[in-house]
């Protein structure tokens, strides 16, 4: 099995317009459609215009990695009608701003699961990357139809059957093994985690790469996100002592934005 993407502890801070990667849990389109009297698919709307606007915001930072949380594999216990606004969205967005994060050479990677998915959304998402995946700017990350316990549960089935064909022993399987099993471990973990919505949970995202992850929660909406909420939240994060489990800190990745 290939060691790429092994686990490992950041390497130690040293200074950077940001940090390499910033994952984001974007919630309370609903709770901000209901403050207003609207319904919850005018939430969903804003949310998307969230999206572009926190893109184009990690874009300008120079972002490495911006890692979105579009759809849960819980958010299918939803109204039937409200997931099929959301796959809605979907298409639109993809439709309509596609072909613009290619020309700003965003590169965009899915992760997530397949199951319950159209072939339409299948190949649409297929697209995306192909289209994109010699980009070298920003790396969108859309964790569609994701969670972080089934992708954990993902990787156990990887190692199970290396371990069944004899090509690896159970003694020997370690976090790097696991590491490599991910969805995309060629990328690298978050350094900040943001949740909107005042929120203080991680509702299975990035369970796995998230464990020396700063968290930032913010109290707005995420309708009303932008880049000046994405700069607050990096620079609370760059004045963070980072000691990944050990006694030396580190400062964490200076935040000049």
């Amino acid at each position: 099995m290939t060691q790429q993407g092994a686990s490992r502890l950041p390497e130690p801070a040293t200074p950077r317009a940001m940090p390499r990667h910033v994952a984001i849990i974007m919630d309370g389109n609903g709770r901000w459609a209901k403050a207003r009297g609207l319904p919850r698919s005018a939430g969903h709307k804003a949310g998307v215009d969230a999206v572009r606007r926190t893109v184009r915001a990690a874009h300008d930072m120079g972002l490495e990695v911006l890692t979105l949380y579009s759809f849960s594999s819980e958010n299918w216990a939803r109204p039937r009608a409200e997931v099929a606004y959301l796959f809605t969205l979907l298409k639109r967005f993809i439709h309509k701003d596609v072909a613009e994060l290619h020309a700003m050479g965003v590169r965009i990677r899915i992760i997530g699961s397949h199951e319950g998915l159209g072939p339409d959304i299948i190949q649409l998402l297929r697209q995306c990357e192909e289209l994109t995946k010699d980009n070298g700017g920003l790396t969108l990350v859309v964790a569609f139809n994701y969670g972080g316990r089934q992708e954990i549960a993902h990787a156990a089935r990887m190692l199970a059957r290396e371990v069944a064909a004899g090509r690896l022993s159970p003694d020997e399987v370690g976090v790097e093994h696991i590491s490599a099993c991910m969805y995309a471990p060629d990328l690298p973990e978050p350094d900040l985690l943001i949740r909107t919505s005042n929120e203080k949970r991680l509702s299975n995202f990035l369970l796995w790469q998230a464990a020396y992850a700063e968290l930032v929660f913010v109290e707005d909406f995420w309708p009303d996100f932008d880049g000046k909420l994405l700069r607050a939240a990096i620079e609370e994060y760059a004045g963070r002592e980072r000691r990944f489990g050990g006694l030396v800190a580190g400062k964490a990745r200076a935040a000049r934005v």
